[in-house]
């Protein structure tokens, strides 16, 4: 019985911990730096209309280029309705990230390398079928416009 003992302690450790990092939302720091401009970008839109503005001229600021704001713009409707239920933000100041902006930041990860794959995992079983395709096509789209040379705006 004694040597169940410590078994037990370590499971119940483990199973503690994974609650733990659960309940603690993962870091925007974390993401790839697309990503984070991205959700940054999703952000923005969502206050803007939020507000009865116009994201367009902010957001072209922050990316660098006007094409990087209307490619974020299209790409932020196209997640809205592709998505099953309205997508949670964070606020905009706010570093830790919702669990759709986690979704979120790891396809566009797999958008900047090309892995259709694990961009197809993580929205299966989330994303309809039929919606994955535009969703890719948009975040390539999205992922080469920010790979284009900046007017010298900065996000961050």
């Amino acid at each position: 019985m004694d040597s169940e003992s410590p078994r037990r302690s370590a499971a119940q450790e483990t199973h503690q911990s994974w609650i733990e990092r659960l309940a603690r939302p993962p870091s925007i720091d974390g993401l790839h730096p697309i990503a984070a401009r991205f959700v940054y970008s999703l952000r923005l839109v969502a206050l803007h209309q939020r507000a009865g503005r116009d994201p367009v001229p902010e957001l072209t600021q922050r990316l660098g280029s006007i094409s990087g704001a209307i490619s974020a713009l299209g790409l932020a409707k196209t997640i809205a309705y592709a998505w099953p239920e309205a997508v949670q933000l964070r606020r905009f100041c706010c570093q830790r990230l919702s669990h759709d902006e986690t979704t979120i930041g790891r396809i566009f990860g797999a958008a900047w390398e090309g892995d259709r794959c694990a961009f197809d995992a993580e929205l299966g079983g989330l994303v309809r079928v039929d919606r994955i395709e535009r969703l890719w096509d948009d975040a390539l789209d999205f992922v080469q416009a920010d790979a284009r040379p900046r007017s010298g705006g900065v996000f961050l």
